[in-house]
C-alpha cells in the first residue's frame, strides 16, 4: 500500500451540534479534513455499537489524508449515553441512528461552515455513507437496503439522493440465521439487499464469526451476493471482526490486531471511492491488481 499521503496535513474539529428534533440527545458530529485542497470528496461514516466520533482514528484520519473529509456522527447507542438492552429507547435505536445520517447529509452545507469553512471546498456531488457493523447496516439503509418485518415484507425507504456510492464493513447478513439473543434484541437484523441499487465496497473478513448468528463468516458477505450491482467485496482470510483494529489500535474489542490491515481496508474505501467518483481510477486498479498477484490474504471481486 503507498504511503503517498501520509505526510499530508489534517485537522479536526468538534464537537458540532446537528438539528435532529425529537432526539432524547443532541447529534453531535466530529469533522476530519485535510487542511488543503478543493473540490474534496465527503464519507459520511456511522460507528459501530457504543462507539462515538472519536473513535475509527486510524480510518478516518487515513481517509482524510487521501482528500476526503470526514464526517463522524456519535448515536445514541453510544456508550456515553448509557442507553443499554434493557432501555425502552433501545428498540428503536436502529431508525434513529439512520436518521441520524439523514440528519448529517441534510444538515451538511451548516456543518462544513462550522468547520472552519470548509463549505467551499467540498464538492457536494460527491458524498459517500461508509458504516462498520451496526455502523454497516446503518449506512445500508441509507443506501437502499430495507428491513424486513417479522412477516417478511420489506420495511421503508430510507435511502437518500445525495449519496453516490458507500462501503459496508462486517455488514449484517440476512436475519434467517439470527441465535435467540439476537432476535429478541436486534429484531432489526434482518436486512433486504435486494433494493440496495447505490454502488459499494462490502468489505467482510474471513475469521469473522458473528455471535449473532448460526453462519459462519460468509454471512458477512451477503450484501455483495444479495444486492444488485453494480458492488464490490473485499474478503480478507484472516481478518475477524475489528479487522485490524479499526476502531483504534488499542482498544478493548480488537482481537486481531494489526495495523497493516486496518490501512488496507482504509485504503480499499478511499480507492474505491475515488474510482465510483470517477475521480481517479488509478489507486482502484492497482488494488485490483496487487490482490489477483497476492498470496491470497485477501482478495477483490466485482460485479
Amino acid at each position: 500500500m503507498s504511503s503517498r499521503h501520509l505526510d499530508q496535513r489534517i485537522v479536526s474539529v468538534k464537537p458540532i451540534t446537528v438539528p435532529a428534533p425529537g432526539r432524547s440527545a443532541d447529534l453531535l458530529v466530529k469533522v476530519t479534513a485535510p487542511l488543503s485542497g478543493q473540490n474534496l470528496p465527503v464519507i459520511v461514516f456511522s460507528h459501530g455499537n457504543a462507539w462515538s466520533l472519536d473513535g475509527y482514528e486510524p480510518l478516518v484520519d487515513r481517509w482524510a489524508a487521501a482528500g476526503f473529509v470526514v464526517v463522524q456522527p456519535t448515536h445514541l447507542d453510544s456508550r456515553r449515553n448509557g442507553i443499554g438492552w434493557d432501555d425502552p429507547r433501545f428498540a428503536t435505536i436502529w431508525r434513529v441512528r439512520i436518521a441520524d445520517l439523514h440528519a448529517v447529509l441534510d444538515g451538511l452545507g451548516d456543518i462544513l461552515l462550522q468547520a472552519g469553512g470548509l463549505e467551499n471546498r467540498v464538492d457536494r456531488e460527491r458524498i459517500a455513507i461508509v458504516g462498520h457493523s451496526w455502523g454497516a447496516q446503518t449506512a445500508g439503509a441509507v443506501l437502499g437496503a430495507r428491513v424486513l418485518d417479522a412477516d417478511g415484507v420489506p420495511g421503508e425507504d430510507f435511502s437518500h439522493s445525495a449519496v453516490a456510492a458507500g462501503a459496508l464493513i462486517a455488514a449484517t447478513g440476512t436475519g434467517d440465521t439470527l441465535t435467540p439473543f439476537a432476535a429478541e434484541h436486534l429484531p432489526f437484523m434482518r436486512p433486504d439487499y435486494s433494493t440496495m441499487t447505490t454502488p459499494a465496497l462490502v468489505i467482510a473478513g474471513g475469521k469473522d464469526q458473528s455471535q449473532l448468528s448460526t453462519r459462519g463468516p460468509e454471512w458477512f458477505t451477503d450484501a455483495y451476493h444479495l444486492s444488485p450491482s453494480p458492488k464490490s467485496l473485499l474478503a480478507i482470510a484472516e481478518g475477524e471482526h475489528t479487522l485490524g483494529g479499526l476502531a483504534g489500535e488499542m482498544a478493548a474489542e480488537t482481537t486481531d490486531e494489526d495495523p497493516a490491515r486496518v490501512a488496507l481496508v482504509a485504503d480499499a474505501i478511499s480507492a474505491y471511492l475515488l474510482d465510483a467518483f470517477k475521480l481517479n481510477d488509478a489507486a482502484w486498479t492497482a488494488l485490483n491488481s496487487a490482490g489477483a498477484a497476492g498470496d491470497g490474504g485477501w482478495s477483490i471481486s466485482s460485479k
